[in-house]
């Protein structure tokens, strides 16, 4: 086996895993029960089988300067998709969206609700007073 043979082989083997991740949580947001849990398959496949199509890329067409782009690339992938993953669920959580019964315990909802939160809980926009008037 020569070292070009095996460099494909790895290669494609992780862009195919990375296709098989990010196909799993396309399934998830059909199977899973609330946003929640659906906020997570993605956040999830967006980290994880992103970066690994990144790596199989680099690995396929090797330089240093697609290294450094692909480094860059993973790192922004993982901090955005973490932090877009949990804006996604606090805001569905602010607006309504309360998860499955079967999510024990719910800590949000056992703490006591800011005037803001109240306020998004009963329908009412923030700023408008007409419903209190």
């Amino acid at each position: 086996m020569t070292a070009e043979l095996a460099v494909t082989i790895v290669g494609s083997a992780l862009l195919i895993l990375g296709a098989f991740v990010i196909a799993s949580a396309a399934i998830g947001l059909i199977r899973l029960p609330d946003l929640y849990t659906r906020t997570s398959a993605i956040g999830t496949a967006a980290g994880l089988g992103v970066s690994l199509i990144i790596v199989g890329v680099v690995v396929l067409d090797f330089s240093a300067l697609n290294l450094l782009k692909g480094v860059i690339a993973i790192v922004a992938q993982l901090l955005t998709s973490a932090i877009g993953s949990f804006a996604l669920a606090r805001s569905g959580y602010l607006t309504g969206s309360r998860p499955v019964a079967t999510t024990a315990p719910d800590e949000l909802a056992d703490s006591a609700a800011s005037p803001r939160d109240r306020q998004i809980d009963d329908g009412r926009a923030l700023g408008d007073d007409s419903a209190t008037s």
